[in-house]
């Protein structure tokens, strides 16, 4: 399964450096990865889209060589001066690389920091969102796991859980999403949680304890944003193949009427209650 809006997880407080004050026209900061849930999509709409960070055929654009204020402080705290913009310009391309879904790539160029400083967080994470979104589950977890001690924070917790959602680790899936609902984070990360929660009961035929996950989905916002239309049609998929189609027509409905292109929903409505 491919990613992360993967991927907002709107999490988009570690950006690649402040745009400059230019008259020219700069390239967009890069942002973490907007996670998505896949898991319900690998099976019920294998057609779905998967809304990556970075278009399919970025123009191209001048290299970064500046990262977020608090990830130049961790590397000033792991590494030796003299070093350390050699190691600033590599997480940049790595980060780049990302943004562009060149995952291989990614990972490929982060490894030399990785082994020079194995306690530098953003790398980790950069390494286990790379894997992540190559299909290698366990070693993502890896990385992924060391990123959030190294931290401290729950960011990758959604990503984390999905990983071991796909390992049918489902145990730690649940103590992630008790870890991140306790958080109390952003509600575009929390989101991301609940779908994976709620994808894991679902792959274990536990229908029910999916829609109570999901419950708080069924609220309906003046101005709904992205990880609303993703819980919807989670939510949607649910209900319809618990057999309520009037409810999932009303929630791929919502999803329709705010996104015409979302995933397969256009389809999942005419198909419907056949």
């Amino acid at each position: 399964m491919t990613a992360a809006d993967q991927k907002s997880i709107e999490v988009k407080n570690r950006r690649v450096g402040p745009k400059p004050e230019r008259v020219a026209v700069q390239p967009p900061a890069w942002e973490r990865e907007q996670w998505i849930d896949e898991g319900s999509l690998r099976e019920e709409a294998q057609r779905a889209a998967v809304r990556a960070a970075t278009d399919e055929a970025p123009t191209r654009r001048a290299p970064r060589t500046e990262l977020a204020p608090e990830v130049s402080e961790e590397l000033a705290k792991v590494a030796a001066a003299g070093r350390q913009a050699r190691y600033q310009e590599r997480l940049a391309s790595a980060a780049e690389a990302l943004d562009r879904g060149r995952f291989a790539d990614a990972r490929r160029m982060v490894q030399p920091v990785l082994r020079d400083l194995p306690e530098m967080a953003f790398g980790h994470e950069i390494a286990g969102l790379a894997l992540y979104r190559l299909g290698q589950w366990r070693k993502a977890s890896g990385h992924l796991e060391t990123a959030r001690l190294l931290d401290g924070t729950v960011n990758h917790h959604a990503v984390l859980a999905d990983c071991y959602r796909a390992m049918r680790r489902y145990h730690e899936v649940d103590l992630l999403w008790r870890e991140l609902r306790e958080a109390s984070p952003a509600p575009a990360l929390l989101a991301e949680g609940r779908i994976v929660a709620a994808g894991a009961l679902s792959d274990q035929g536990d229908l029910p304890g999916a829609l109570h996950v999901m419950a708080k989905a069924l609220e309906v916002p003046k101005k709904p944003r992205d990880y609303h239309l993703r819980q919807w049609y989670v939510l949607a998929d649910l209900l319809d193949r618990s057999g309520d189609v009037i409810k999932a027509r009303r929630y791929f409905g919502l999803v329709f009427q705010a996104d015409r292109e979302f995933a397969d929903v256009a389809e999942r409505l005419r198909t419907l209650g056949r």
